[in-house]
Parts: structure tokens; C-alpha cells; sequence
């Protein structure tokens, strides 16, 4: 287990790191769900987001993701308390990244009482650090363009917007903002 230290004015406080492993997939399953929720509940109606969880969170799913090499969970916590994850994924490239050595940060996401206690500037710093350990040039993600403090919290790491897709959260197709951090 990494630790990784941050101090604030607010507060001392002290998360440490892990890669995941299939062992970890019911903490991980529930702690997906859980963030999802917490982020995205109050903005989507409750079908829709019935219908998103169930199909997105499944653990043969998820069993088979932190299988997969192209997929690198990491996990934080705060003593024993898993506080938030991230997922980077290999693969698949959007249109304005093809000629690129990009991976994807594909979700990242701390509970929500933990929100503003820089579990994500740890999760960050982290993707960061393995996408150049593992050598590519570019991150990149897609961001919910109704979500503000993402999108600004993004941008303080030096991502900026390339372009946009479409999203679907059960029957509402909405629009994700694609955004990249050159690690050069």
C-alpha cells in the first residue's frame, strides 16, 4: 500500500492507495454504486437511475474488468475506510485523440462525505503517476457537462476540452464533455 500525505489548512489528513485486485470487487461494487448515487441521484429521475446502476454495476462485470490488464482500479482509504476509487482503462480512443499514447481515466470518485477532503486530488495524483509509469503521453476523460465542480476540478489539473459524446444514463441521453492533460 502507497500512503500518499496532504495537508490543508482545514485539516491533516492521511489516505493511503492500492491497486485493486478481484479479491476487492464487492467493496468495489458497493462503493461505485454508492458514489454514483450520492453524485448523480438528485439530478436524474429515479428510474433512470435504477436502470443505469443495474445495468452498469454488476459484479461479473466489474470481476471481469479488474481481470482485464487494460484496467487498473485504484482504491483510497483513510485508515481501514475505503473513501473513493478510480478506474483507468487502455483501449478505445475518441476522434481527436487517435494519433495519441492515451488512457483513460474512467471513473474517479470519493463518498461523498469525504467530498472537498482531497480523496480525488490523492485518486489524481495517482492515475497520473501510473499512466507515466506505464508511458503515455496523454489522460483523458469524459465529464457530465452539469457538473461544475468536476469539470473545475479538472481544469485545476490541467485538463482542458477536445471535444464531447453522448451518455446514456437509462433512457436519458445526455452530453459528456471529453477533456485531456498532456503528461509531457
Amino acid at each position: 500500500m502507497t500512503s500518499l500525505t496532504k495537508n490543508t489548512e482545514r485539516s491533516a489528513e492521511t489516505y493511503s492507495v492500492r491497486i485493486a485486485t478481484v479479491r476487492d470487487a464487492k467493496a468495489l461494487l458497493e462503493i461505485g454504486i454508492n458514489t454514483f448515487r450520492d453524485t448523480f441521484a438528485s439530478h436524474n429521475t429515479p428510474e433512470d437511475m435504477a436502470m443505469y446502476l443495474a445495468k452498469t454495476f454488476k459484479l461479473e462485470q466489474l470481476t471481469n474488468d479488474l481481470n482485464d490488464p487494460a484496467c487498473i482500479f485504484i482504491m483510497a482509504y483513510h485508515g481501514q475506510q475505503l473513501v473513493g476509487y478510480a478506474k483507468l482503462r487502455e483501449g478505445k480512443l475518441p476522434n481527436g485523440l487517435q494519433e495519441t499514447n492515451a488512457i483513460e481515466i474512467e471513473r474517479i470518485y470519493s463518498l461523498l462525505s469525504y467530498l472537498g477532503k482531497d480523496v480525488g486530488k490523492t485518486l489524481m495524483q495517482e492515475c497520473l503517476d501510473i499512466a507515466r509509469k506505464r508511458g503515455f503521453d496523454t489522460v483523458w476523460l469524459g465529464v457530465w457537462e452539469q457538473n461544475p465542480r468536476a469539470i473545475a476540478f479538472y481544469e485545476k489539473w490541467g485538463f482542458t476540452k477536445f471535444g464531447a459524446h453522448p451518455f446514456l444514463l437509462g433512457n436519458d441521453l445526455q452530453t459528456d464533455l471529453l477533456m485531456k492533460k498532456n503528461l509531457e
